[in-house]
């Protein structure tokens, strides 16, 4: 009987050994994708970057002569720049992380093999 339970778990776990890459670049990958996109969503719900967008022809605090429409278009587009190139650097931290998410299981079997040679 403790035969079968052996024999029983031990294929479990080939199972499981053989499945680990496939899930890994299917399902892990997508789930991982989806918490990226989230991840990035709220990036940029934090830096209000679409509230600047919709608003760069607002002037701002109700004024609304001539030079203050033109210092709140500047000022805000200063902000899209600056608020943009924080985005930028956040997608492409995302990237490199989800690059590297795809690259470890052939680096660790690289690794393997190096350390058996």
């Amino acid at each position: 009987m403790l035969n079968f339970y052996f024999l029983n778990s031990t294929l479990k776990i080939f199972k499981e050994i053989i499945y680990f890459p496939v899930w890994w670049y299917s399902r892990g990958a997508w789930t991982f994708l989806l918490k990226i996109v989230e991840f990035l969503s709220s990036r940029e719900k934090g830096l209000a970057l679409g509230v600047w967008i919709e608003n760069i022809l607002v002037p701002m605090y109700g004024q609304r002569d001539i030079v203050s429409r033109f210092i709140s278009f500047f000022m805000r587009v200063f902000q899209i720049i600056f608020r943009g190139i924080i985005m930028i650097f956040w997608f492409l931290v995302c990237l490199i992380v989800f690059l590297f998410y795809l690259i470890i299981p052939v680096l660790t079997i690289y690794q393997i093999i190096f350390q058996i040679f």
